[in-house]
């Protein structure tokens, strides 16, 4: 069974950045297999120094103290690990990287780069520099893709961070080059090619106007991508579209390792694999094969604080704007979670709309009224008299109610549900 490490009552406050993050220094070699060595003495204020990455028994918590927090969020690292995993095994022989931008998909960077470091994952791909930064603090070996690409000036960063942007445009390309020349840095970057998505990415005909540069000794190519439309729809004609014109890009770049396949796409078949993976939410425990069991381990469990409990008439009316009205004599239970927190608002319950449920004492109960941004209000009729109190804590994610559960309720994606986890929560951190 898995357990918190230590137990919140243990009162270790810091964030998972505070407590991973050594002290930097002002060098770095690269990783030990040789690659991306760079050896120019760089400013103090952008290079790294590796340290030897905090034992993830360290890991424990973050946030307020429980006591002190409207809501309890455990994470489990060790199902991330899991899923990892699963996933590695599926996309074989392909190697199997991580996304997990928006900080680690709203779970925290650093205890999840570590825990997939360790793991063995070899490669990670972030939103930006920043998050980049977070990674190499608690991660020295694995290569980092930066999903933004260059921006205007920042190359030199990437460097003193030893990280790779992924170049979009033929401008961001010859920005990259201009640096690589002058600065002798090989540690590479990749080459995106949208191949149907209009959003980032050289078109396929600069991609097959600059094939030729692959000739070159030092062409810098570490990494062809794309990235799926609509992979979750395995039925849409558009991802064997995709598939089809990245083969033919491919072809011109043989040599070079590529990605197509987000989460859901490792599941479109071995067409879509290619050399690389770059699972992101499917990690988190989202179903990656929407309208089929989800093959992905639970990894987030949300909890909320009874802070009042209150008895109202039939005919009374609950929360702002009145949009719920109680159909009999009704028990409720005001607990301190809200859209602040990243339990979102449109998952509010009216006379119309059920809304999201909750688990009380054991007992599936629905929500009552509108979120507000502090609180949120459950009908707790049917749970007997006496069985919660003032403190107690009900279950909001978790037991049943899954991720993609809560984000139907509220109209929207297992994504924003993760990358909307608020800082007001005590987490937990489990391992083992």
């Amino acid at each position: 069974m898995t357990s918190p490490l230590i137990p919140a009552s243990a009162g270790i406050q810091q964030p998972p950045s505070q407590i991973i993050c050594a002290a930097l220094g002002p060098r770095f070699r690269g990783d030990e297999r040789g690659e991306n060595r760079y050896d120019t003495v760089m400013s103090a204020a952008e290079s790294i120094e590796p340290a030897e990455p905090l034992p993830l028994e360290k890991i424990t918590t973050a946030g307020p103290p429980a006591a002190e927090a409207g809501g309890i969020l455990t994470i489990d690292l060790t199902a991330i690990e899991a899923n990892w995993k699963a996933l590695a095994h599926r996309a074989m022989p392909a190697e199997c990287g991580a996304v997990i931008k928006a900080d680690g998909y709203g779970c925290g960077i650093e205890p999840v780069a570590t825990m997939l470091s360790k793991a063995g994952c070899k490669t990670f791909f972030v939103a930006d520099l920043s998050e980049a930064r977070r990674v190499r603090a608690v991660a020295p070996e694995p290569a980092v893709y930066v999903l933004y690409g260059l921006m205007p000036g920042a190359a030199q960063t990437y460097a003193n961070l030893n990280v790779r942007p992924v170049i979009s445009s033929m401008t961001e390309l010859a920005e990259w080059d201009a640096f690589v020349s002058t600065s002798g840095w090989r540690g590479g970057a990749a080459l995106h090619v949208d191949t149907g998505m209009n959003r980032l990415g050289i078109t396929v005909e600069e991609a097959a106007a600059l094939a030729p540069r692959i000739r070159a000794e030092n062409h810098g190519i570490t990494l062809l991508m794309s990235h799926f439309v609509s992979s979750e729809d395995p039925d849409n004609p558009l991802n064997e579209k995709q598939i089809a014109a990245f083969r033919e890009i491919r072809l011109l770049y043989r040599g070079s390792p590529s990605s197509l396949a987000n989460s859901s796409g490792v599941f479109l078949g071995s067409a879509a694999h290619c050399d690389m993976e770059r699972p992101g939410v499917a990690l988190f425990g989202v179903n990656p094969t929407p309208g089929r069991p989800n093959p992905m381990r639970p990894v987030i469990t949300l909890q909320g604080h009874i802070v009042g409990l209150r008895h109202i008439n039939r005919g009374d009316t609950v929360g702002y704007n009145a949009i719920w009205t109680a159909k009999r004599a009704t028990r409720l239970a005001v607990v301190g979670v809200g859209y602040a927190d990243g339990y979102l608002r449109a998952a509010s319950a009216s006379d119309k709309i059920t809304g999201a449920d909750a688990i009380v004492a054991g007992k599936r109960c629905t929500l009552a009224g509108r979120v507000s941004m502090d609180l949120l209000t459950i009908d707790i009729t049917d749970v007997p008299e006496g069985a919660v109190k003032r403190g107690d804590l009900v279950t909001l994610i978790g037991d049943g109610i899954t991720v993609d559960d809560f984000a139907a309720s509220a109209g929207t994606i297992g994504y924003e549900v993760l990358t909307s986890l608020g800082r007001r929560y005590h987490r937990i951190y489990k391992v083992g």
